[in-house]
């Protein structure tokens, strides 16, 4: 039997046969049960494949396991979207919010937790959110142009001037 590489896994999805690395992921994510690394990418293996039910326990065991780094916070921004389009908006939260104390900085993270906020019906939160993620983010001349004013307003949606 031939070995099963990570690397020739990782090379099947850039070449976009995602059915093929997928399954190459779960040998080796069974392979190697205590592998962090494996774990999370053959979660995003499953989350390619638009399965994230069955990504989901590759992504936690992956954070179980203690992965750490930029992998670490893929796996956190993986996980949270995860459960928010399964519907699992308190789950959802959790994670962004756990991966925001580690990663404070991360504009994915501050978008993906604006989009299950919004989810959670607390849309005022999550409009200033994405707006400031927006003004921080974005090289867009227009938005770059109207920065300080959308920073101002995303402090208070609901001031009017009379």
């Amino acid at each position: 039997m031939t070995k099963v590489s990570i690397q020739q896994a990782l090379a099947l999805r850039q070449e976009g046969k995602l059915h093929e690395s997928n399954r190459m992921f779960c040998i080796l994510a069974e392979e190697n049960p205590n592998n962090a690394v494996i774990q999370s990418e053959c979660g995003g293996s499953f989350d390619l494949l638009g399965d994230e039910r069955a990504a989901i326990p590759y992504y936690e065991k992956a954070i179980s396991l203690g992965l750490t780094g930029e992998a670490l916070l893929d796996v956190y921004v993986c996980l949270g979207s995860s459960y928010r389009v399964l519907g699992a908006y308190d789950k959802a939260a959790s994670v962004l919010q756990k991966g925001l104390t580690i990663f404070p900085d991360d504009p994915a993270l501050h978008a993906f937790y604006a989009i299950t906020l919004y989810n959670l019906g607390e849309h005022k939160e999550a409009l200033t959110r994405m707006l400031t993620c927006l003004t921080d983010t974005s090289t867009d001349p227009r938005i770059t142009a109207y920065s300080q004013a959308l920073a101002f307003y995303a402090k208070d949606l609901d001031k009017v001037w009379s």
